[in-house]
């Protein structure tokens, strides 16, 4: 988990909560409010990773700004909640778990009313991995090796002749046919720590107990080990089932620290990193889209310099035939804008991701890159209006595809920009999230024709 120092980029400056007896404080991704606030809980507060704290003109009252966090976390008797500005459905739609969007409407419609993420996604879960087990616990052939006083599967000859003679207990080695194995080791994990949760329903709660006792004799890892092996489990035709309510694991597993640590600050904590998430759902559906057409690489590393010093690190590249052929930088919240010389007119563009995804096509020897945001976040709520380029068009025709499948309108926020003695275009997508699974759908096929007609 990557840690924030500092919060940028704050839209709500003006308004004013006095907690009073009230514990409880509801606030919203990357903005700012002024709270009342003793001074050691304001300082505590402060050596959170989640939100930062600043003093105001007023003693007694203290400015705290979120980022791209959203959760809950609990400060001693303090319960800090931060919601996201996308809506709760979108949410369970961006992790991206492999189920149809029905499959979370309860939950969503839960996590609308009560404000709490954690229980609801521990319901999602719960009820995920009921039916995945549903289906019959996964059995695989694991690996064994062991000394025993009779032979079981063959003699392990090199291990055997290090005895120097001895013949019994006999250096054995075989392939056992068992449940305990990776993919449900993990599940436990996440099981295991689900339990832990307050406020889950207790239907729910229930339904974890009876998957433990599915689950009877399967080895529980630690969260880490659980989270590393995770990574390494190779999904089959006779796994894939499983693939759901593994990516569900993975983020209780990932994001919920029951007693997280940092500086003197103690909190219980499950906060989802939004850039993330952002991030890897689209990374996830363009490799979908895009599949035969494209190779879609994230996080490669070439180098910005001849001598290969200075490494750099675009989100995405499209490679065809072993060959880069186009790049992509994906930002779920742009950076602030730099103002004109005559400091009057609204900036062109938010220059320092320009500038960024400049320095990816100048070095991958590109003509052309794009810059994809989330709307949502970026959106300036006051003047009802998209923050970032001034130009901008909507385009309609790259995404036939998809409007012919879903037979509703398919538009993109699209702007572009030509660097002067250059050339290069460059190139800047919004992905709106408030509309429907399958507005959002859609709007990912149109990205996807762009991107494949940014490389023709």
């Amino acid at each position: 988990m990557s840690y924030v120092a500092t919060a940028a980029g704050s839209l709500v400056a003006d308004t004013a909560v006095d907690l009073g007896e009230s514990q409880r404080v509801v606030l919203h991704e990357w903005s700012t409010e002024r709270l009342r606030l003793d001074d050691e809980v304001a300082r505590r507060l402060g050596e959170t990773p989640w939100v930062s704290v600043a003093t105001d003109r007023e003693p007694g009252w203290w400015k705290v700004s979120t980022q791209q966090w959203v959760g809950a976390f609990t400060l001693g008797d303090l319960r800090i909640i931060v919601r996201p500005k996308i809506k709760p459905e979108n949410l369970f739609f961006l992790l991206e778990v492999g189920l149809p969007p029905g499959a979370w409407q309860a939950e969503a419609i839960d996590y609308a009313t009560n404000d709490e993420l954690l229980p609801a996604l521990v319901s999602f879960f719960a009820r995920t991995a009921e039916t995945t087990l549903a289906r019959g616990l996964f059995h695989h052939y694991r690996h064994e090796e062991d000394d025993l006083l009779a032979l079981r599967g063959r003699i392990d000859f090199v291990r055997q002749f290090r005895r120097g003679g001895v013949l019994v207990p006999m250096a054995c080695s075989w392939d056992d046919f068992t449940a305990d194995v990776d993919e449900n080791r993990c599940l436990t994990a996440a099981i295991r720590l689900a339990l832990r949760v307050p406020d889950v329903p207790h239907d729910d709660r229930r339904r974890l107990r009876r998957l433990l006792a599915a689950l009877d004799g399967v080895a529980e890892p630690t969260a880490s080990v659980a989270l590393e092996r995770l990574d390494r489990i190779q999904y089959t035709r006779l796994n894939e089932h499983y693939r759901p309510a593994l990516r569900l694991a993975r983020l209780i597993l990932a994001n919920c620290t029951l007693q997280d640590q940092h500086g003197d600050t103690a909190a219980s904590a499950f906060m989802v990193d939004m850039n993330q998430l952002f991030e890897q759902f689209v990374t996830s559906r363009l490799q979908r889209e895009l599949g035969g057409r494209l190779e879609v690489a994230a996080q490669l590393r070439p180098h910005l310099d001849i001598d290969r010093r200075v490494e750099i690190r675009p989100d995405l590249t499209l490679r065809s035939h072993g060959e880069t052929i186009g790049v992509a930088d994906l930002k779920y919240k742009l950076t602030d804008s730099d103002a004109n010389a005559a400091g009057t007119a609204a900036p062109l563009a938010r220059h320092g991701d320009y500038y960024q995804l400049l320095a990816y096509t100048t070095a991958l020897a590109l003509s052309e890159g794009t810059l994809i945001y989330c709307a949502d976040v970026n959106r300036d709520e006051s003047a009802g209006r998209l923050d970032g380029p001034a130009i901008s068009n909507r385009i309609v025709s790259s995404a036939a595809e998809a409007t012919e499948r879903r037979g509703s309108d398919v538009a993109l926020h699209l702007s572009t920009i030509t660097v002067q003695h250059l050339g290069t275009k460059l190139h800047t997508v919004a992905i709106d999230l408030s509309g429907s699974p399958g507005d959002i759908d859609a709007q990912i096929t149109a990205l996807a024709e762009h991107l494949a007609a940014m490389t023709g």
